[in-house]
């Protein structure tokens, strides 16, 4: 949807009406007629105490409303292609107790669930493990940020700053939980409206509660993952195909992991996410995963890994727990190069040279310092042994089969002539505190200022469309 023009024609006690035009690419008569509608200065105003209106942009407002009206009249018939707003290949759902229905009779106080504490919001819990019991706000606080009388500050080119977990506005979903959350976090059918006010077409929709990826119970972790391909693909049929989600799969156990990628395959899902690290023991580069690999690459599925989605807590992160939180949290890309080793250098990549790879939320600005120094390792190895196998040019290994998402990584769009502007995807992590909503369209005109038109529409639409054929 594009808004074509808009005007103020009338103010009566703090509403507006508003007069406009807009039109979809390829199908300019969708609203040829100019329209009126009453809109209260609550949906689009940060502040309460706000008077006027002249420097207010409710665009974001009025995409958000058009396109609800045009989905409704079924007046939308196109490809994401076709749309030439960005597409955010990095986002997440907020799962709700579909996902963990059932599992509390069949496996105990091993299950996961949700329980409702009265004045301190709404839980994911594990009873036999309280330590890792969530409050379910943490997983989406960005959504608060319209209910700001202030907007939090941000620098040039930057997403919002955190704010305070003392602000009113995030204590709000912390003590209410999913009712006090925004619609579009809790149903597919409404998260398009979240979208039309960010100025984005679409997104490729990760896990919120990262820990289904590591429970130790197999066959809870099976089940689990199995509601979750269930109810993700039912929240991408309620939004009419703007939200794509990816599957998950229990790579605890190969055999099992193959018999759901068949599966979700046969439900026309269009990729996949698996742990960042291998499980305890394994590598991916292990016999045992071949099948997968193999059925993913057939079915030309893309293979993704996400920050902080582990398998398990490996021994080194561990040991380095007592770090400077920041050296941590500075250092996160540490937690994909294990498994990029396995793929690039032990033979996984030189057998599925179809198959591709994402890296969410990782960014990008280290990759060619990185993927060189590799290069160098494996010169190194193969210098003390000649039977091990050849080095290979790790980038162009890279280039072929991998992808990274960025959010604000102006340092990735600094390299990527080095890394190939093609393995770039944008994403804008809503709605996690990371999140470039509500102002992706303006943060992305600020990163890509001095870049040119077809570069910025590869990185943020067309590579990630291409990707996952939409």
């Amino acid at each position: 949807m594009e808004l074509r023009f808009y005007r103020v024609v009338a103010r009566r006690n703090l509403f507006l009406a508003v007069e406009f035009r807009a039109s979809v690419t390829g199908q300019q008569n969708l609203f040829s007629k100019r329209r009126r509608w009453q809109i209260s200065p609550k949906q689009f105003v940060p502040s309460k105490k706000r008077k006027s209106y002249d420097d207010v942009d409710i665009s974001g407002l009025l995409n958000a409303r058009i396109g609800r009206e045009a989905r409704r009249e079924g007046k939308i018939d196109m490809t994401l292609l076709n749309d030439p707003r960005p597409i955010s290949a990095d986002s997440h759902a907020i799962e709700s107790s579909e996902v963990f229905e059932g599992l509390a009779e069949r496996f105990g106080d091993d299950a996961p669930r949700i329980v409702h504490s009265e004045g301190n919001g709404d839980w994911i819990t594990i009873p036999n493990q309280p330590k890792r019991a969530r409050n379910v706000a943490i997983m989406c606080l960005a959504g608060t940020r319209l209910d700001y009388e202030v907007p939090l500050p941000r620098a040039h080119a930057s997403k919002p700053s955190a704010g305070s977990m003392d602000d009113p506005e995030i204590q709000a979903y912390f003590k209410g939980g999913y009712a006090a959350m925004r619609p579009g976090l809790k149903d597919g059918s409404r998260r398009p409206d979240d979208q039309d006010i960010d100025g984005i077409s679409a997104e490729i929709l990760y896990p919120g509660w990262f820990p289904m990826f590591g429970l130790p119970n197999i066959d809870l972790l099976v089940a689990l993952q199995r509601n979750y391909n269930n109810w993700m693909y039912s929240q991408q049929v309620a939004s009419k195909g703007r939200l794509v989600g990816l599957a998950a799969l229990p790579v605890q156990q190969p055999e099992r992991a193959h018999e759901e990628l068949a599966r979700i395959i046969k439900m026309g899902m269009k990729g996949i996410v698996i742990p960042s690290n291998a499980p305890r023991g394994r590598r991916y580069s292990d016999d045992v995963y071949e099948p997968m690999w193999a059925l993913a690459e057939e079915a030309g599925l893309p293979i993704a890994f996400h920050v902080a989605c582990m398998s398990h807590a490996p021994d080194w992160l561990k040991a380095s727990s007592t770090r400077d939180p920041i050296v941590q949290y500075a250092g996160s890309s540490a937690l994909i190069h294990d498994t990029l080793v396995e793929l690039m250098v032990r033979g996984v990549c030189e057998k599925h040279p179809n198959l591709k790879f994402v890296l969410a939320e990782f960014n990008a600005g280290w990759v060619a310092h990185w993927l060189d120094k590799v290069h160098q390792g494996w010169a190194r190895e193969y210098a003390k042994d000649s039977s091990s196998k050849p080095p290979m040019d790790v980038l162009e290994i890279w280039k072929r089969q991998f992808y990274a998402t960025i959010e604000d990584d102006t340092a990735a769009l600094r390299t990527r002539e080095m890394i190939g502007e093609d393995t770039l995807l944008w994403g804008s992590d809503y709605p996690h505190t990371d999140s470039t909503w509500p102002c992706s369209a303006q943060v992305l005109d600020e990163m890509f200022e001095g870049f040119g038109a077809e570069t910025r529409d590869k990185i943020t639409r067309t590579n990630v469309a291409k990707l996952y054929s939409l």
